[in-house]
Order: C-alpha cells, then structure tokens, then sequence
C-alpha cells in the first residue's frame, strides 16, 4: 500500500507542479453550518500567497474532489453506516484507541524532530500506560489519568522548521492537502511507522488497519460533513478553509478551531499564512 501512496503522490504532485501558477490573492468569506469565515488576504509577488487564494490549479482540484465526494457516496458512507451498526459505540471508541496507539512511533519521531521533548516523553507514557494497562492499546487509561494525546506529522514538523506550505492541492483518495503535507504523509511517515513496517510484517494485516482506520475516522464525521454540504454555498470552498485552519491550529500545538471535522483519511489538513483568519458567529 505504501508503494501505490507514493506513486500517486509524485505522479498527483507532479501534473500540479506543471499546472501551478502564480496565485493572486482576494478576500473570500465563506458560510459554514452557522459560522462566518473571513480570511483577509495579502497579495504577495514571488512568495507563497497566504490562505485562500493559493489554488492556482483549482480546476483541477475540484476534479478531485469531485471524484473523492464519489467513491465517498458509493463505497465510504455505505461501509461507515455498516459499520456503525455492527459494532457499538464502547467498541468503536476501543478500535479507534488501539489505531492511535498503532501510530504511536509516527508521533513520536516527529515530537523529537521537531525538538519537543517534553511532548515526546508524553508520547512515551501514554504508549507504555495504554499497550499495557489498556490492554494493547484498546482503553485509554493514559488520558483517565490526565496524560493527554496529541498528534503529529512530518508535514507539521517541516512547517516547525520553516517550510512553507505551497500551493493547495486535493489527493484523489486521500484529500485535501498541499505539496508539505503530502510529502509527508505518503512518503515520509510511512518510513516512521515502526509498527506498521516491523511488527505488522503482513499484507493483509495491514490493509485491515488501514480499512479500519478508514471507517472509524469517516464515521465519526460523515454526518457533521453532510450537514456542511447543506449548508454551505461553496462545499469545496468551505473544505479548504477549514482544511488550513484546522492544520495552522495542529502547528501551532493550539486548540483546533470551533469548525464542523474534516476526516484524516491516512485514510489526513497548516501553514505559515501571513493572512489574518477571523472565526465569527452569525
């Protein structure tokens, strides 16, 4: 699986790459499910341009999302609600602790990387609190015990470092993204995912995570997303500001903004904006 995220990665970024232009700014507002989003932006001359206009290759990425809306009617949503009937709720919430246990050597290589040692001991505790007293990874009794969770990526530990965050950009299947965040979640992670690689040594042990992953993560949003799409005049538009926000918060380790979820679809959405993002209700 991690060969074909590559591939399509660098076959995805490189028709971008070519497409890409210079993005011109603009002031967008968009309506999402009862709240106002005011992104000002500054028109900038060789430098990436702050959130909301940098989608130079827009045509495109509505392609893409368009073609990720479908395999999400037709096949995610169906699963999701099959999903949610067969297992109850005490045992979704277990299936979803033990795949963030999983991603425990993800979080924390980029904790270190990113020179946060404190986070990164954290990272520890939790793992060796959760694998043995919550048995594998299945209950949370680190965060019972007030040690919480976080995540991170290698896209958030290049924009820690200073990269910028590029152009906009939609991943058939995986979504919403830009040329940082791609490069890490379908080349670099993978390589940081000890368990993934060393201990989950099987082809379908694998594509089971991952299809589990999948649907725990749709199904706790799907109708949270539904209701977006309703009530939005622009649901690509609404998708990719609250995709930037919901990224600029993680970077800076803050709360995430009050917005409706977007699902992580690893099967993921930062920035170094120089743009002022105000966040009002109607």
């Amino acid at each position: 699986m991690s060969e074909i995220k590559r591939l399509l990665f660098l076959t995805v970024l490189a028709v971008s790459l070519v497409l890409a232009g210079n993005a011109r700014a603009a002031d967008v507002t968009e309506s999402v499910d009862g709240w106002e989003l005011n992104v000002q932006l500054a028109e900038t001359a060789g430098e990436d341009t702050p959130e909301g206009t940098n989608d130079p290759i827009e045509p495109l990425n509505r392609i893409f999302f368009q073609f990720n809306e479908a395999l999400q009617a037709m096949f995610l949503r169906p699963f999701s609600e099959f999903y949610e009937g067969l297992f109850p709720p005490p045992l979704r919430e277990g299936i979803g602790n033990m795949l963030d246990n999983l991603n425990t050597p993800v979080v924390l290589i980029n904790d270190i990387l990113q020179g946060e040692p404190e986070r990164a001991g954290t990272t520890v505790q939790r793992f060796a609190i959760n694998t043995t007293y919550g048995i594998a990874g299945f209950f949370d009794r680190a965060t019972e015990m007030g040690i919480e969770g976080h995540d991170e990526d290698f896209g958030q530990t290049l924009a820690v470092w200073g990269v910028g965050e590029g152009f906009y950009l939609v991943l058939p299947i995986f979504g919403p993204s830009n040329p940082r965040d791609a490069v890490g979640e379908l080349l670099v992670d993978n390589y940081f995912d000890l368990i993934g690689e060393y201990v989950i040594d099987d082809s379908d042990a694998s594509t089971t995570r991952m299809m589990f992953g999948a649907l725990d993560e749709y199904s706790g949003v799907m109708d949270e997303l539904e209701q977006v799409k309703k009530t939005s005049i622009d649901y690509y538009a609404a998708i990719r500001s609250m995709y930037r926000q919901k990224r600029a918060a993680e970077i800076r380790n803050g709360a995430e903004a009050d917005l409706p979820p977007i699902p992580d679809l690893s099967y993921d959405l930062k920035d170094d904006m120089g743009g002022a993002v105000a966040i009002s209700p109607n």
